[in-house]
């Protein structure tokens, strides 16, 4: 009865989308995570090994987040997130804080036999789990705000699977319809807390991107691609809607090719996946230009009419740093096929979607100076 209630509320506080700071075209945002610093992995150790109470870990996690948004702010950023530096992954501590999966799983990822998430169990998902998270954001920023979260179709491709899964959510479908319900319960709280820019992470949407994926030839076990784009990208276009749908806020959708230790999990343009994504109701699409064999300025000129685009002008993956001048010429590459005032500036992916990924801090942070210079630059030419 509780849950039933909540669903009402959320539901009817519903207004048309539309961004609570005014943001100029050609703005600069994050993907959302940025690469943890030592003592910052440190301690989500220790709250993963239960050696630390979660007052005290909040305690000193809260430092180390206004850090972490001074740093976007001082690199120029017009928004900014909290680097899901309290998420010790993007996806599965969302997992972990809604109930109903497990670290059970064998699988294997580029040749490597691993455990992985599963949904072993129904979703015991009550109340918002990241609402003080997002208050903590908008409490020590004065820029725009942008929060992250997963979306239903990337939970529902990674995580269902019949042997664990059937007894619960008799099919995919089933599990991302109910997953969907629990993020716009999220969502809304999220809204209420004050957040500008909500997204939602989708990197599965662009295995229809990968011609090899598709055959069924990818690296990853996992993914089961026996039914195609033209069944599976609506479902998904429905569940996401069914978030996003008279948020009080702007929504973006991020559709990366993941980010694995330094490269991408797929590959290929978004050329196939666009004509999907006409009956999206977001602000905005963020997608990749920076890193090799992801999206091509071309794809642009396919949009839908009705979103802007987040031109993933960075490279997160390459330890090498883009010039600032390399920045603005893929980005007039880009603006070559879409009206400037549709386009923000970010980088491809967030930096550290999990806190084991290579990049450093400086490495992040010089990139995102970069980023901004590149914004000032272009905007002062308009």
């Amino acid at each position: 009865m509780e849950f039933k209630t909540n669903i009402v509320i959320c539901f009817t506080k519903r207004l048309k989308m539309k961004s609570k700071k005014k943001l100029s075209p050609l703005y600069t945002h994050p993907i959302g995570s940025l690469p943890r610093p030592r003592v910052v992995l440190d301690l989500l150790a220790e709250r993963q090994a239960g050696t630390i109470s979660m007052k005290e870990f909040d305690k000193r996690m809260d430092d180390f987040v206004i850090f972490a948004i001074r740093l976007q702010e001082q690199a120029g950023m017009d928004v900014v997130s909290d680097g899901e530096w309290r998420r010790a992954h993007y996806l599965n501590e969302y997992l972990e804080r809604i109930g109903g999966f497990a670290l059970v799983r064998p699988f294997q990822h580029h040749g490597v036999q691993k455990m992985t998430w599963v949904c072993n169990g129904k979703i015991r998902f009550r109340k918002p789990v990241f609402t003080k998270d997002a208050e903590f954001l908008v409490k020590h920023t004065t820029r725009a705000t942008k929060f992250a979260l997963p979306s239903p179709f990337l939970i529902a491709m990674r995580l269902w699977d019949k042997k664990f899964s059937a007894e619960f959510y008799p099919t995919l479908e089933d599990l991302m319809n109910d997953v969907a319900t629990a993020l716009a319960i999220e969502a809304s709280a999220l809204v209420d807390a004050g957040v500008d820019i909500i997204q939602l992470d989708d990197p599965a949407l662009t295995y229809y991107c990968d011609t090899e994926f598709i055959k069924g030839l990818g690296h990853d076990s996992r993914i089961d691609m026996s039914r195609g784009m033209e069944e599976r990208i609506p479902a998904a276009v429905a569940a996401i809607n069914r978030i996003t749908d008279g948020l009080e806020t702007e929504v973006h959708l991020h559709c990366c090719h993941s980010v694995f230790k330094r490269g991408s999990d797929v590959k290929g343009s978004y050329r196939p996946i666009l004509p999907y994504f006409n009956k999206l109701k977001v602000n905005r699409i963020n997608v990749e230009f920076a890193y090799k064999d992801t999206g091509h300025a071309a794809d642009l000129a396919q949009f839908p009419a009705h979103v802007g685009a987040g031109l993933g002008v960075v490279d997160v993956r390459s330890e090498r740093i883009q010039t600032v001048d390399e920045i603005i010429r893929l980005t007039s590459d880009c603006l070559k096929h879409i009206d400037p005032k549709r386009v923000a500036l970010n980088p491809d992916c967030g930096f550290a979607p999990d806190s084991g990924e290579p990049p450093t801090l400086d490495e992040a942070y010089q990139k995102l100076r970069n980023l901004c210079e590149a914004a000032r630059r272009l905007r002062d030419k308009d």
